[in-house]
């Protein structure tokens, strides 16, 4: 007699999370740690607010011919300006990761490098994002600002929006490598920022500024967002108050889309996994 053989069962196969599931996890993360730090809460949100209110209140007159005033300009840059923080954030979080060895001991997990960079990335679209309602609210609220009816109005903010953040925070992740130190990377980037806000239309209308900033300005993506957004919420009435009257949004997407890939080349040219000391 021929005797069957009863073969066991396959283990199953244990296939590891994607990437991206991954990074979605490690997004989770980021925020979670983000909203337990009440100091860092309170000052990412109330610091754009309370420009709002001081800039809006002080600034309130009507701009002639327009129909518009000037605090609602102040609303359009000021959303730019939340747009952005990612340079800032990234530039000296990460710096202060790479100090006290929170880079150096991920590479010694199975965690995927791109992971890292996806949490970071959409936990700074999130944080953006709820900077960018609070500014509206306060806008339509206090301002008299108007939110577009139109359909295509709000295709032109996401855009401008996504293209923006992630620019943003791809150069945030490269100058993360300028830093000495941890303690330094405040200094080292928030100083920049805070330049580019002033020549970029945030603070001061662009058509205030001399040429030779608004040439300096136009390489970089903030003056853009701004371009980008006040032509979403200022509408065309708003276009006079260009230098070119006109938001040339073709532009806009075209400088935008030149730093998210001319961002992603930097990072993967410069970005530094150890301190200096460590070598």
């Amino acid at each position: 007699m021929t005797q069957t053989v009863t073969r066991a069962p396959a283990p199953p196969i244990d296939r590891q999370p994607s990437a991206i599931r991954l990074g979605l996890s490690r997004a989770a993360f980021e925020t979670k740690t983000f909203f337990r730090e009440r100091d860092a809460v309170i000052f990412t949100f109330s610091f754009p607010i309370v420009l709002l209110l001081i800039f809006g209140s002080i600034f309130a007159d009507e701009l002639e011919g327009t129909g518009l005033n000037v605090s609602q300009l102040y609303v359009a840059g000021l959303i730019g300006s939340a747009a952005m923080t990612g340079f800032q954030n990234l530039g000296i979080g990460i710096a202060m990761d790479r100090d006290d060895g929170t880079l150096k001991r991920l590479l010694g997990t199975p965690l995927p490098r791109s992971s890292y960079f996806v949490g970071r990335a959409l936990n700074t679209l999130f944080i953006s994002f709820c900077q960018v309602v609070i500014l509206l609210v306060i806008g339509v609220a206090l301002f008299g600002l108007e939110l577009p009816s139109e359909p295509s109005m709000w295709v032109t903010f996401v855009w401008v929006f996504v293209l923006g953040v992630f620019g943003s925070a791809l150069l945030g992740v490269a100058v993360s490598s300028l830093p000495r130190s941890g303690k330094s990377a405040s200094a080292v980037i928030t100083m920049p920022f805070v330049v580019l806000q002033f020549i970029s239309g945030v603070y001061i209308p662009v058509t205030q500024l001399p040429p030779w900033l608004v040439n300096i300005a136009s390489v970089f993506p903030l003056k853009w967002m701004c371009q980008g957004f006040r032509s979403v919420f200022l509408g065309d009435a708003g276009a006079t108050l260009e230098l070119a009257k006109s938001y040339e949004l073709d532009r806009v997407a075209l400088v935008l889309g030149a730093w998210v890939v001319g961002g992603l080349v930097l990072c993967l040219t410069t970005f530094r996994w150890k301190s200096r000391r460590d070598g």
